[in-house]
């Protein structure tokens, strides 16, 4: 047992428990990070060094070593970042004193133990002899008659559940074990060390990132020293099987991969990805072209997992109507403008009219309407009204599909919209574990962060979405994001480039503009400033400084201050006061 700053950490039980004796949930690999800090006396781990102790044998890039440290510091209550720091040229530490909880001897324990009711200590032994024989208790300090009894009612129990066993659902009974997934190696169309090297770095990462996903269990075959094919073993041992292969071009990699139903051989999902083949960082083209396949497989294998007995049709809903009507308005969610916006809302209360029981429609309205309550599109009457209704859907929705990526999704916006950002980030934490390269999702974890004034781990979050790139429509929103937090942060000239790439893939929002305006307007580049503040007054009209400014209910006090001082900016670029 180890102990540290309140907390207690037993090595035996792999827990982690707070200051009340209440274990704190930790995921094995974030587990065994912690215990290396702990029992490392004080000394500043590399990188390399922890990522080779966590991850031994398999390759892993930073995004999972970012990861545990992020989790851990969430677990530790460390957003200071005193305890888990980052040492000068790179490496952690854990910075406080680690005491050993001393064990009590067992003999000693023993002896001190109370004796049971009904019973004497021992006595010596000269004194055996004399004693009279008591009879023995057979079983938890029952009679030998109790415990006969008490067999027999045990076997009446399991007699009971194995006749009841035919008409009783396996979960009652059981759990059941999660299905398997079989990461193939990476097929290499090309017989050249680089394609062999890429394909294997690929598979590595695929089979990191699928092995996070909660509800699955990640098998990874290895072909036999002497060659042969490991398909046949794989089949015999998963559910499913993850194939692919990587084809490199002269200007790019692509990679192509699909989920096999193992038994049937029946294709779930087939998703590609694409790189530029001459991209300077390796790691970087290694990240998007797993994140651009692995983002898709893992949405897909998580509707199959999810999926439900088919509902009933409705009069006058056409077969896979809602399926078109959901991906239209999540392309609209993601990349939005104001017509489009008021286009995909139309199309979808259209399709939940003809159908009002669909869920999936249902949700994707509540999820939309969110992104215009974020956007203030709506009057404060019409958001009331749009909050309440998005409340009832999703509370609905998260009792029939508790681990549904798009409920989790629209849940955890549906809680930013409101300005409820710590229960945001739990949220949007459960979505990022059943696909870890949902940008969509890690865009929500920033935007948590910034309320909450942590403005750096807000910035390492959208850059981690930017390295993944996935779903490519929702793009704009962490490039805006990390445009936004460096203008927060008075890092205007880093600010520049993000705002710039967010408004060149996404230029009718105006929000996007304000800040450009603020950057440009601390940069001293006036004309622009100027500029872009009128073409931000054109896309919304009626702007001012009382306005311009995101809702602050629940915001920490270093946001509102940096707001205050990013509005300042935007009001010198020419933003009227009222």
């Amino acid at each position: 047992m180890l102990r540290f700053a309140g907390f207690e950490l037993d090595l035996p039980r792999a827990e982690l428990r707070g200051a009340d004796g209440t274990p704190i949930k930790l995921r094995p690999k974030t587990f065994e990070m912690l215990r290396l800090f702990a029992t490392s006396g004080g000394r500043v781990l590399s990188k390399q060094e922890l990522m080779e102790a966590v991850w031994p044998n398999v390759h892993v890039g930073e995004d999972s070593l970012f990861q545990c440290i992020r989790e851990l510091r969430a677990a530790l209550g460390d957003e200071r970042r005193q305890l888990i720091k980052l040492a000068s040229g790179g490496g952690y530490l854990l910075a406080t004193e680690v005491e050993a909880a001393p064990e009590s001897d067992p003999a000693q324990a023993e002896a001190a133990r109370p004796d049971p009711p009904g019973e004497v200590a021992p006595l010596p032994p000269d004194e055996v002899a004399a004693a009279p024989v008591r009879p023995r208790r057979a079983w938890f300090g029952l009679s030998r008659q109790a415990t006969v009894a008490a067999v027999a009612g045990l076997c009446v129990i399991v007699m009971g559940l194995a006749v009841a066993a035919p008409v009783l659902k396996p979960d009652l009974l059981f759990r059941r074990t999660p299905p398997r997934l079989a990461v193939m190696p990476i097929a290499d169309d090309r017989n050249d060390p680089r394609g062999a090297a890429m394909a294997a770095e690929v598979t590595a990462r695929l089979t990191d990132g699928f092995a996070k996903i909660q509800n699955i269990s990640v098998v990874a075959p290895r072909l036999a020293a002497n060659g042969g094919d490991s398909s046949a073993a794989s089949a015999a041992s998963s559910d499913y099987e993850l194939r692919g292969e990587l084809e490199r071009s002269d200007k790019s990699w692509t990679l192509r991969a699909r989920i096999i139903k193992a038994a049937t051989g029946e294709v779930q999902s087939v998703v590609a990805a694409s790189v530029t083949a001459d991209e300077a960082d390796a790691q970087l083209a290694q990240s998007r072209l797993v994140a651009g396949v692995g983002h898709g497989l893992a949405r897909r294998l998580n509707e199959v997992l999810e999926s439900r007995a088919p509902r009933p049709q409705a009069a006058g809903a056409s077969a896979g109507g809602d399926k078109v009507a959901v991906e239209q308005a999540l392309a609209s969610i993601n990349q939005t403008t104001r017509e489009r916006f008021g286009a995909a809302q139309a199309m979808l209360q259209k399709a939940l009219s003809d159908d009002p029981d669909n869920l999936d429609i249902a949700v994707a309205l509540a999820s939309l309407q969110l992104r215009g309550i974020q956007m203030v599109w709506f009057s404060p009457e019409e958001a009331v009204a749009v909050e309440a209704r998005a409340n009832a859907t999703l509370e609905q929705a998260l009792r029939s599909k508790p681990n549904s990526i798009p409920v989790l999704e629209a849940t955890c916006r549906f809680l930013s919209a409101t300005n409820h950002f710590v229960e945001s980030l739990v949220t949007c934490a459960k979505a990022l574990s059943f696909d870890q390269w949902n940008g969509s999702a890690l865009y929500l974890i920033g935007l948590g962060q910034i309320y909450l004034g942590r403005f750096d781990d807000a910035l390492a979050t959208f850059q981690q979405a930017d390295r993944y790139d996935t779903p490519p429509a929702s793009r704009w929103t962490w490039l805006l994001g990390a445009g936004m937090t460096y203008a927060l942060m008075g890092r205007y000239e880093e600010a520049l480039p993000w705002l710039q790439r967010s408004i060149a893939i996404t230029p009718g929002t105006g929000r996007s503009h304000f800040l450009l305006a603020a950057a440009y307007q601390r940069t001293g580049r006036l004309e622009e400033a100027r500029a872009t503040m009128q073409e931000g007054l054109r896309l919304r009209p009626g702007t001012t400084k009382l306005n311009v400014s995101p809702p602050m209910k629940n915001a920490s006090p270093v946001c509102v201050a940096a707001w205050d001082r990013v509005v300042q900016a935007e009001v010198d670029a020419g933003l009227p006061e009222q």
